[in-house]
């Protein structure tokens, strides 16, 4: 049986539509579409949903229901079976911090978009083999930064990346500014404290910054 192979230009659509992807933990599904439309409000509209909390799964939904034009995805897919109550959800697409060939095999069979977490050249190698050529660069400045991701543009020319952990206002541009790197991932942008006093005003603003990293 010939196995799947993942369509990056699918993935490319989801990563291209913001600079920055707001990575986000809801502990209360109700703060959920507040949360998204405040996003929207400020021009950002890519946010990745943490499998963190029992409420994850529930925000996905209200989102997709309240805030259509919103790319909702679900991180912290550790396994098959979350990439597909990521699916069930709704899900735009899915992220995982890392990555096993069960979880990319089922990804490449999967309906949505996936972007596997790496860390090494071999780790990317290893999706590269199952037709992978996007992926999450996790955790970006604990792994060499922009300066890493700068030197396996060479030998892995064909992949981008969306590198996510430790990066900041003041870091993206240098992230962005390399031709690997499709988009970054930050909490910055929508960090738990101001989620649970409902500081909207505040993550558009954010967000608005966010979005003009890039024009």
């Amino acid at each position: 049986m010939i196995q799947p192979a993942p369509d990056p230009a699918a993935v490319d659509d989801v990563l291209a539509a913001a600079p920055v992807m707001a990575v986000v933990t809801i502990e209360r599904a109700a703060d959920a579409v507040p949360l998204a439309q405040a996003l929207m409000a400020g021009g950002l509209p890519l946010i990745e949903v943490t499998l963190r909390t029992a409420a994850a799964l529930e925000a996905v939904r209200a989102i997709r229901a309240a805030v259509p034009a919103m790319r909702v995805g679900v991180g912290t897919v550790l396994s098959a079976g979350d990439l597909n109550a990521a699916i069930a959800a709704g899900a735009s697409f899915a992220v995982s911090p890392g990555a096993t060939a069960s979880l990319l095999k089922a990804a490449a069979e999967g309906p949505i978009p996936f972007l596997p977490g790496t860390a090494t050249a071999s780790e990317v190698m290893a999706g590269l083999e199952l037709g992978f050529t996007r992926f999450k660069f996790f955790p970006a400045e604990q792994v060499g930064g922009a300066a890493a991701l700068k030197s396996l543009a060479g030998p892995l020319a064909r992949v981008r990346f969306c590198p996510t952990g430790g990066i900041t206002p003041a870091l993206a541009p240098t992230y962005l500014s390399l031709p690997n790197v499709a988009c970054v991932g930050g909490s910055w942008v929508a960090p738990n404290d101001l989620i649970a006093t409902g500081n909207w005003a505040e993550i558009t603003a954010r967000a608005a910054a966010a979005r003009a990293l890039r024009p």
